[in-house]
């Protein structure tokens, strides 16, 4: 089983957008295997696309949000409040099999839905971090993994694997996901702020220091304090970028290789942070061999995008044609496909 978490310490990036279709997929071509998104962003975009999109989605949402025993994300932390440092064994009660409200998923997706009342839930959880046995930090921390080993217990031997959504600011919700997960895949836009963000995925995330004496993050310094293991990193994935003549635009080509160079110069110091790929290629040597290893691209594909995620239809299952989103026709062209759907499908090929 790998647990995959895709997060970037910086919203906007399409960090949803990306879990929707890469889980999509990957569950459309992995057919032998279950897959299981955890939707632990509080604005729950990914669960609203998985179930339906803007529309169906957000009814469908709301009222699994208005069920009695709320089966979302936020129903399974507040069990683990009331019990924080004993596993309540009740992780299997919260997967919902997405094709039961969205027949364009695959029957092996499965979902633990999002929740806006993550938010509210914030500071008690991080309060069952301080009291209790001196370990409580590590305890509290393994919220998650208890999470996915329920559930997959529940499912026997069946292969497993997991997607995890992430919160984009470092909320003790990242801490949660972070420590229950096996490789990271970061996102990213072609700005400048991505950049940035990308230094502080690093630095929050993995204690790297850009300059001597640099102050590292609680997470960091409690998982060595308690010897609990990181994710390492998959892969970083320039998300919907803007093309001309069948390449990046310019501008933003320059900045993607701007963040492809920063991230190289991280392997280079520490080779250790990163998961080679179980694909038979050898660790990287090059430059080349390193991007084509651990960076990946997914075109805007435009309307198309907007359509995908509006209707709740994975782009590799999206056709050609007009298209009715919010009462309004909208033409969805082959071209905008064409842009996307390669992307996605050999990003998850890439993936375990």
């Amino acid at each position: 089983m790998a647990v995959y978490s895709i997060w970037n310490n910086k919203g906007g990036v399409g960090k949803s957008y990306l879990t929707f279709q890469v889980a999509s997929e990957y569950a459309r071509t992995n057919q032998d295997k279950r897959v299981l998104v955890i939707d632990l962003c509080p604005q729950a975009n990914s669960s609203s696309m998985l179930l339906g999109g803007i529309l169906a989605g957000e009814t469908r949402l709301n009222a699994i949000h208005l069920g009695t025993p709320r089966t979302t994300i936020s129903g399974y932390v507040e069990d683990r409040i009331f019990s924080p440092y004993v596993n309540p064994r009740t992780g299997a009660r919260y997967a919902t099999q997405v094709s039961q409200y969205n027949n364009q998923i695959p029957d092996n997706l499965f979902l633990v839905v999002g929740d806006d009342q993550l938010e509210l839930q914030s500071s008690r959880v991080t309060a069952a971090t301080f009291p209790g046995p001196q370990d409580a930090w590590r305890i509290v921390h393994t919220w998650i993994s208890d999470l996915i080993g329920d559930i997959t217990t529940s499912w026997d031997q069946t292969p497993v694997t997991v997607f995890i959504d992430c919160n984009p600011s470092f909320s003790i919700y990242t801490e949660l996901a972070l420590s229950a997960s096996d490789r990271l895949i970061v996102p990213f836009s072609a700005d400048g702020s991505s950049k940035r963000a990308v230094r502080a995925v690093l630095s929050l995330a993995f204690g790297v220091r850009r300059q001597a004496g640099q102050q590292q993050s609680e997470f960091f310094i409690n998982s060595e304090r308690f010897r609990m293991s990181l994710p390492e990193l998959y892969m970083y994935v320039g998300n919907r970028l803007t093309q001309a003549n069948q390449t990046s635009a310019a501008a933003f080509k320059t900045v993607v290789n701007e963040i492809g160079d920063e991230i190289y110069a991280v392997w280079q110091a520490n080779p250790n942070l990163f998961c080679i790929h179980p694909t038979g290629a050898p660790i990287p040597s090059t430059k080349r061999a390193f991007k084509a290893m651990f960076q990946y691209e997914v075109n805007d594909a435009n309307t198309a995008s907007v359509v995908s995620g509006a209707c709740g239809i994975p782009i590799s299952s999206l056709s050609s044609g007009t298209k009715n989103v919010l009462g309004r026709n909208v033409q969805v062209n082959q071209s905008q496909l064409d842009k996307q759907v390669p992307n996605i499908r050999a990003l998850v090929t890439a993936i375990e």
